[in-house]
């Protein structure tokens, strides 16, 4: 049996890895405070006696007792939506949080993982991105407040590897989406699957020629269980390379959903990406991992579980 502590493991992904973890066995020590996590994402498993929750803001220091073997650093808003609204919060927990995840791993010897981002490539002039593009992000943009929050966590973090012999694995993970979103999310899943189910416009930004590429969490868990495994210390991206514009996305929600909504145009975000779609190349060399959720099954179980939402708001 290990020992995980989880920043941000309140949050749709972190949830994902506290349960996952538990059902192997292991005991999970989640830390959040709910800034943009919830109660509800835990509460399935809350009870468990290997599972202990601890309210904590992570760009303050991090004190746990006993040991750890591993530390993975979900911590950070992750939505336009949020990091507009948290910006200095969202630069804190990339920077200051960060170096506390870094630095509780060095005390306790763990391993430790930083949940990067497919932004840290921000509005991509290649295409699909792969390991060794160094971006086109700009640092002073509005949403220049996460992507440079993310590369920053990935320098500290090969730094902590280079000079304080830290093991460390860092994931980049593209759009990903599945239960436990939340539905004021703002991002393009959480946002059309709530517009449908309740007959409102589905909101597209520019003429929804940007493209996407979808990945359901329950990949993604694996290809974390699989980077934690190996012995990969640069970047691997973890994301679907089925690539389709935000429009076609839009109407493929609409068919699921069975829903008559229209389409409302609106204009494009400032420095929003016009493409999005990962090589997974090394993945595939590296973690023997690529994703095996089609889009069509993953999206059945995360409108399910939109649809419950909504109609428990209503009781």
């Amino acid at each position: 049996m290990a020992r995980y502590l989880i920043t941000g493991g309140a949050g749709f992904i972190g949830s994902h890895l506290c349960e996952s973890f538990l059902k192997q066995g292991h005991e999970v020590i989640c830390v959040d405070n709910y800034s943009t996590g919830a109660q509800e994402n835990i509460f399935s498993f809350a009870s468990n006696p290997r599972f202990r929750f601890l309210d904590h803001n992570v760009s303050r220091f991090i004190d746990i007792g006993g040991s750890l073997n591993y530390v993975l650093h979900f911590a950070s808003p992750a939505s336009p939506v949020d990091y507009l609204e948290l910006p200095i919060p969202t630069l804190k927990v990339g920077s200051l949080g960060t170096h506390n995840a870094l630095g509780l791993a060095r005390a306790k010897k763990a391993v430790f993982l930083l949940a990067s981002t497919s932004e840290v490539y921000g509005d991509p002039l290649v295409r699909p991105q792969n390991e060794e593009y160094w971006g086109n992000v700009n640092p002073v943009g509005p949403r220049g407040v996460y992507d440079e929050a993310k590369r920053f966590a990935e320098a500290i973090t090969m730094a902590y590897h280079r000079y304080h012999n830290l093991d460390t694995r860092i994931v980049r993970i593209f759009n990903t989406y599945g239960p436990r979103m939340r539905m004021r999310d703002g991002r393009v899943v959480p946002n059309f699957i709530t517009q449908a189910l309740k007959g409102e416009p589905l909101t597209v930004y520019g003429q929804g020629e940007q493209t996407r590429s979808f990945q359901y969490v329950d990949d993604l868990v694996t290809g974390i269980h699989r980077l934690l495994e190996s012995q990969e210390h640069l970047p691997v991206n973890i994301g679907n390379p089925h690539e389709m514009t935000v429009l076609q996305f839009a109407k493929k929600i609409l068919e699921l959903t069975g829903s008559k909504s229209s389409i409302e145009y609106k204009p494009l975000p400032q420095d929003d990406p016009q493409v999005r779609q990962p090589d997974i190349s090394k993945a595939k060399r590296v973690l023997n991992w690529e994703p095996k959720v089609s889009l069509d099954e993953g999206l059945a179980k995360t409108i399910e579980y939109f649809r419950t939402r909504l109609e428990e708001q209503k009781v």
